[in-house]
Parts: C-alpha cells; sequence; structure tokens
C-alpha cells in the first residue's frame, strides 16, 4: 500500500471512530495528611490514595504534618494549595473539635469541602499489664483522683478526648479535672499504651486492632449505639454510661477551584469508593461507608460545628 493511500485510511478509521482514542493522562494529586503517620488520616488518606490511583488518577504523593488536631497541616494546605485543583486533605471530626478549642487563625472555610468518607466509633483500651480490668474499675479510680487517670489519644479536641470529659461528667466528676494527654498522631499513642505510660487509651478501632488481638492491649469499651459487629467489647451504654460518639473522616479540596474543578475531584472521589482498593480498606479496618458529597457535606460540617460546641460546653471543655 502506498503511503499516501495508507495514512488517507488512517485518517478515515480515525474520523469514523473506528480506532482506539489515547487514553487521557489522569490527574497527579496531592494529598495532605495533617498527623503524622499511624494514625487513623493517615491510614485514610494512604487507602484513599491508593483507590483513587484505581479510580483513574496518575500519581498521588503525600505530605504529614501533624500537631494541633491538624490545625498545621490544615493552614500549610490552605496557604499554600489556594486554586490548585489537584490538592487534597483529609479531615474528620478530630479537626472539628480541635478548632473549637484551639481556635487556630485559619479555618474550614478558607478551602473546600469535598466528600465524607467513613464513620468510626472509639475504643477505650487498658495497656495487657494494667492493675485495672474493666471499664467499671477505670471509672472507680477516676472518682477517688481524677488526675490519678491518665487517658492517652489524638490531640486536645479529638472523638476521645470529648468521650473522656462526657464520662466524667455523666459519673460526677469535673471534666476540668480530667488528666488528658494528647499525642500528634495514631502511632505516639499506640506506642504510649504498649509502654504502660498512659492509665487508659482511647482511638479508632481500626487503629489498636492489631494489639487488642494480639493481646497486648485489653479492649474495655467502645463508644457506639450497639456492639460493633464481629468485635466482643461492650458499649460504654450496656455498661451504664451516657455516652455514645463517632468519629467520621472525609476530605477537602484547596480554596479558590472553580465549581467544575469541584465536580471533577468529587467525582473521582465518587468513583474510587467504588473500587476494589476501597472496599478492602473498609474490610480491613472495619470503617463504615458513610458518604455525603459536595454541599450536603459541607452543611453537614456546619451542623457538626455546632452540636460538637454544645457537646463540649456541657462537658466543661470549652
Amino acid at each position: 500500500m502506498r503511503r499516501d493511500h495508507f495514512l488517507k485510511t488512517l485518517a478515515a478509521l480515525a474520523a469514523a471512530g473506528a480506532l482506539p482514542a489515547a487514553r487521557a493522562a489522569g490527574p497527579n494529586l496531592k494529598m495532605m495528611l495533617p498527623a503524622n503517620p499511624g494514625g487513623g488520616w493517615d491510614t485514610t488518606g494512604r487507602a484513599l490514595g491508593k483507590a483513587l490511583q484505581e479510580a483513574g488518577a496518575a500519581t498521588v504523593s503525600y505530605d504529614n504534618k501533624g500537631g494541633a488536631a491538624g490545625a498545621i497541616g490544615l493552614a500549610q494546605f490552605a496557604n499554600g494549595s489556594k486554586g490548585d485543583p489537584n490538592a487534597l486533605m483529609v479531615m474528620g471530626a478530630v479537626m472539628v473539635g480541635g478548632i473549637i478549642t484551639g481556635k487556630p487563625p485559619v479555618g474550614l472555610d478558607k478551602v473546600t469541602p469535598l466528600a465524607r468518607l467513613t464513620s468510626e466509633y472509639n475504643v477505650f483500651v487498658l495497656p495487657a499489664n494494667s492493675p485495672l480490668k474493666t471499664m467499671k474499675d477505670v471509672v472507680e479510680q477516676l472518682k477517688k483522683d481524677p488526675g490519678s487517670v491518665k487517658w492517652g489519644g489524638g490531640s486536645r479536641g479529638s472523638t476521645e478526648h470529648i468521650a473522656a470529659a462526657m464520662l466524667a461528667h455523666d459519673v460526677g466528676v469535673d471534666p476540668a479535672k480530667i488528666n488528658y494527654v494528647a499525642f500528634r498522631g495514631g502511632g505516639e499513642a499506640t506506642a504510649a499504651i504498649l509502654g504502660g505510660n498512659v492509665t487508659v487509651g482511647g482511638s479508632g478501632y481500626s487503629e489498636f486492632a492489631e494489639y487488642i488481638a494480639a493481646g497486648k492491649m485489653k479492649a474495655i469499651a467502645v463508644t457506639s449505639e450497639q456492639r460493633l459487629k464481629g468485635i466482643d467489647v461492650p458499649t460504654m451504654k450496656e455498661q451504664g454510661y451516657n455516652l455514645v460518639i463517632g468519629n467520621w473522616r472525609g476530605v477537602y479540596g484547596a480554596g479558590g477551584i472553580t465549581a467544575e474543578q469541584r465536580k471533577a475531584l468529587i467525582d473521582l472521589i465518587l468513583k474510587s469508593l467504588q473500587t476494589k482498593a476501597w472496599a478492602e480498606a473498609l474490610e480491613k479496618n472495619g470503617w463504615t461507608p458513610a458518604v455525603l458529597s459536595g454541599d450536603a457535606f459541607g452543611k453537614f460540617v456546619d451542623d457538626e460545628f455546632a452540636s460538637l460546641r454544645a457537646v463540649m460546653a456541657k462537658s466543661g471543655m470549652i
């Protein structure tokens, strides 16, 4: 076949749509993880990143920046990523609580709500060699000497911090007297519990699951309404304490992106939540899907600010 005839044939096939189209390269995403490695936001972000790549993203890079319930990472993200349609930040209930208590100069109004991903309840654990055996033991010690019970968990204003204050209030102890030790990431909190440096540890169940299974931590209560599926740990309610609180996680985009850019990110995130990689992450970590996107997610966060502020005020935290 002559070259000119060959080229004409290719052009005709292309015009007719008979040739496969070149696959468009997906975005190169940058994800802010506003906590140190090893915690819930880190685990969630990296699991989401894997799912995003399966859904079509070309690459996903990560930046861990822990401290102040995510406020340090939030400030860096808001100031450094404005207008960037490929920038993402993992966040959640802990950040909302931290903003209420810490009042940082940069808030969530500087970034763009995209989607809520999951919900997870907290578990309270004891070091394996603790002389205390149950939540009742912890409460009795708390009543005798509040300062002697050292609570270890995430940043000030985290759901486990709020839960400890709610428990104190429920059993007649001044929440201002609880001895709460805030850690910058789940890895630090885990090390403190394993080392017996705190009396009680609190976090999402997935962060402690392997240590509970190995007998290195003893789970004594979960903050869910009912027992978690497949997990033989009593709720706070069934032990007589009026305490139910969940820990949700979500994703924000940069401030200053267009409506079209926001929609593209939301569509990609929602597509990633249908992947095999994400299904495996949910199963492995015991996360409950709690998908909410766009303006509905933004309204949910606004409502959470009001709800948590009321709970924290009642518990003496603010």
